[in-house]
């Protein structure tokens, strides 16, 4: 299956990806791990994209797109794969229907995990990381002290840009970008609309049974 999994911020697209490619067999490629990797490594994308950064550019959609293409050209990915954090812009949506066309691929669905806004802010807001590991926790209940991180014990810490204020400036970008790439989908008919609200189970079985349905 060709997927693309979308959603607002805090919506649990990473965690629900890892899980369907588990389980579908097919190789979860988050975009910005991607290009972290790119720019760890120094490969010449990599070291493209840096000199924008450099400067305090935006990273144009061509060199994002460059990247995908590449990766989508590995052969883990000939049988199908799951696109998460790609695309984001009405051109990055043309970029990589130049990149299925020169494959000969469709898209399987485009899947969409619908929260609420008030849910996100909470469940953002709430989240904490540690300084050591990177592990997410959540934050300590009133009046207690903060847990330390279960995986190496080290200081669970509020990211500046999960603070409520931010979340909701990022959940302000995210309905701007994201409206027109689902009037797109949507008029292709290629959009599935998830309840991504319920525990991390109850959401993975709403998404196992839509493409369930898609692969019918």
């Amino acid at each position: 299956m060709r997927l693309e999994l979308m959603g607002p911020p805090g919506a649990g697209k990473g965690t629900q990806a890892r899980r369907l490619s588990g389980a579908r067999g097919v190789p979860h490629i988050s975009t910005g791990d991607m290009f972290r990797e790119h720019v760890r490594k120094a490969t010449p994308l990599g070291r493209k994209a840096q000199a924008y950064l450099d400067r305090g550019e935006l990273i144009p959609d061509s060199v994002v797109a460059d990247m995908v293409a590449q990766r989508l050209a590995a052969e883990d990915c000939q049988a199908g794969y799951l696109l998460d954090g790609f695309p984001r812009t009405p051109e990055q949506v043309r970029a990589l229907d130049a990149i299925l066309a020169r494959h000969g691929w469709q898209r399987s669905a485009v899947l969409l995990l619908e929260v609420p806004e008030a849910e996100v802010v909470a469940r953002i807001a709430n989240r904490r990381v540690c300084a050591g590991c990177g592990a997410v926790g959540r934050a300590p209940r009133a009046g207690t002290a903060p847990d330390p991180c279960t995986a190496c014990g080290g200081r669970l810490e509020q990211r500046a840009d999960d603070r409520e204020e931010v979340v909701r400036e990022r959940l302000k970008v995210y309905r701007e970008e994201t409206a027109p790439l689902l009037a797109i989908y949507r008029q292709r008919q290629l959009l599935v609309e998830i309840d991504g609200v319920g525990t991390e189970a109850e959401v993975f079985g709403r998404l196992q049974s839509a493409l369930d349905r898609v692969a019918a």
